[in-house]
């Protein structure tokens, strides 16, 4: 929060609650902050189903998690279509790419528009650090370019502010921590959560840490060298 300059007095926060234990973390995390008055903010969270792809959440569960922490939880329903082919089939997600895609956007989507219906000027979504050096390896190798998904994001086209708080935390931790909360694991996970790039990339930069156990820091150092973890 105080290094990227994350969250601000009068803030609104509509944090963005898959159901895995990113999310789940960051919503308890979100809630036990705004407990303290300075900061003061208030945080609000949406879970969004969609209703073509193969995976489940078992939405009483992130009820009554919301509710032993304070927060109002939201509950909207959506989904895409990819041409004629449907979306029960993970064989040529490799391939397409368009699922992942057309799913992350249209889940955005609902979250843009009901944070301003709600008059939330913030998003947070549960990205830790692992995600944001995956990241950066990624638009590497397949863009070109080296960046990630920035700490904090101001939109352009919308007055919004999308924020990851989790940015410095590393993933062992969170499942550590999951574990040890007793943290409700998804019902079902999504069919083409395997079947990405991004799980290739996972598997190198797991080989990475294997040749140095400090490669995360020094990934992290030059993407804040460039300025790429803030972006206005």
């Amino acid at each position: 929060m105080a290094t990227y300059h994350l969250i601000e007095d009068d803030d609104r926060i509509l944090v963005g609650l898959s159901g895995g234990k990113d999310s789940l973390l960051l919503t308890e995390l979100l809630a036990n902050r705004a407990k303290i008055d300075h900061p003061r903010f208030s945080v609000e969270a949406l879970h969004v189903r969609m209703e073509n792809i193969q995976y489940e959440t078992d939405t009483s569960y992130l009820q009554q998690f919301c509710d032993e922490q304070g927060v109002k939880l939201h509950l909207r329903t959506t989904r895409f279509e990819i041409g004629e082919e449907t979306v029960n089939d993970a064989r040529d997600a490799r391939r397409q790419k368009q699922p992942c895609f057309l799913c992350s956007w249209m889940r955005r989507k609902e979250m843009f528009n009901l944070a301003q219906e709600l008059g939330c000027n913030k998003i947070a979504l549960g990205h830790h650090q692992d995600d944001m050096l995956h990241t950066a390896l990624m638009n590497l190798t397949f863009q070109g370019r080296f960046d990630t998904m920035p700490a904090r994001l101001r939109m352009r086209k919308m007055p919004l502010t999308i924020i990851r708080p989790l940015c410095l935390i590393e993933e062992a931790d969170i499942k550590a921590y999951a574990e040890m909360k007793g943290y409700q694991k998804q019902k079902k996970i999504c069919p083409y959560e395997t079947n990405s790039y991004r799980t290739d990339i996972k598997r190198l930069y797991d080989e990475i840490e294997q040749i140095n156990p400090e490669a995360r820091y020094s990934i992290w150092r030059a993407l804040n060298a460039e300025n790429k973890l803030i972006e206005e």
